[in-house]
């Protein structure tokens, strides 16, 4: 249960129910390893779902798609993560129900030891649970820690969000979000980010914009801008984020230069705005955008 060079994400897996009554799998953690897994990444994934119908469904994608389950844990006692979906002016609005299988992974499902980058979100770290299950899983990673926020109210304080970037290397967050954890006010965004990179001694931070990009801040500091290269037809912007950070980790995986990995993911996730929902089962989808 080891690996030196891997991924290993922590989180929600849950399905998205979109107002035309579609429902596709979801949660920033597995869009992530969904993306990942076609990228021939090879992520773990460690999470779980309820011993239902929507539950089956997703053990059965994840094989379907090739997908390590070796730490998707199965709790009867818990229903499979569900999440509506709103679309406001093209932009998502999200009602999360409480209590569901992902905000109690078990302890037993965490592998011996991990290495590499370690993934997680902090929406499944809403529970106490989940916290200490993470708390854990750390303890027993030698590697990077890679933090993907994703605020949802009221399921955060700002408090708990910056106790978990105490010791990560990555942290990726929008606009909003930096603008609710950082403590510098009425500065313009990259003073904000800057400030937080050195509070924290990160590697690197990443503030995704929307339909205007996504700027970085890596080892040297240096600040990166990058733009989606044409106009879009945007489907919604579900899993834009994600998708973005799949590719970012993808290339810090592979000691891609930063610049190129940050077009890279720019343009995947100018291409899944283009689709509805955060993944694509069509692998064909994915092809363009594996690089050795």
């Amino acid at each position: 249960m080891t690996d030196a060079t891997g991924i290993c994400i922590f989180g929600e897996v849950l399905f998205d129910t979109f107002p035309d009554g579609t429902t596709v799998l979801g949660g920033a953690p597995f869009n992530v390893a969904w993306n990942l897994t076609a990228f021939q990444a090879a992520p773990r994934i460690i999470t779980a779902v309820g011993n239902d119908a929507p539950g089956q469904a997703i053990q059965e994608r994840m094989h379907g798609w090739q997908m390590n389950c070796e730490h998707l844990a199965v709790v009867p006692e818990y229903p499979t993560g569900k999440v509506t979906i709103r679309l406001i002016n093209g932009e998502p609005s999200y009602t999360i129900e409480e209590n569901q299988a992902y905000d109690n992974i078990p302890l037993n499902c965490l592998p011996e030891r991990t290495q590499g980058f370690l993934y997680f979100g902090s929406l499944a770290l809403r529970t106490a649970h989940n916290r200490a299950v993470l708390a854990e899983l750390r303890k027993r990673h030698q590697g990077k820690i890679f933090i993907d926020i994703n605020l949802r109210p009221p399921f955060w304080d700002k408090d708990s969000i910056l106790a978990l970037v105490q010791d990560a290397h990555w942290l990726k967050l929008n606009e909003a979000e930096l603008t609710l954890i950082a403590k510098a006010k009425g500065v313009d965004m990259e003073s904000r980010a800057r400030q937080l990179k050195t509070d924290y001694n990160l590697d690197g931070i990443v503030v995704t914009c929307g339909s205007r990009g996504a700027f970085t801040l890596g080892p040297d500091n240096i600040p990166i801008q990058v733009r989606p290269e044409q106009a879009q037809d945007v489907q919604d912007t579900v899993g834009a984020g994600d998708a973005f950070a799949s590719i970012l980790l993808l290339g810090l995986l592979r000691s891609w230069p930063l610049q190129d990995t940050l077009k890279h993911a720019q343009k995947f996730a100018s291409d899944v705005v283009g689709i509805q929902g955060a993944v694509s089962t069509d692998s064909n989808f994915y092809q363009q955008h594996l690089q050795s």
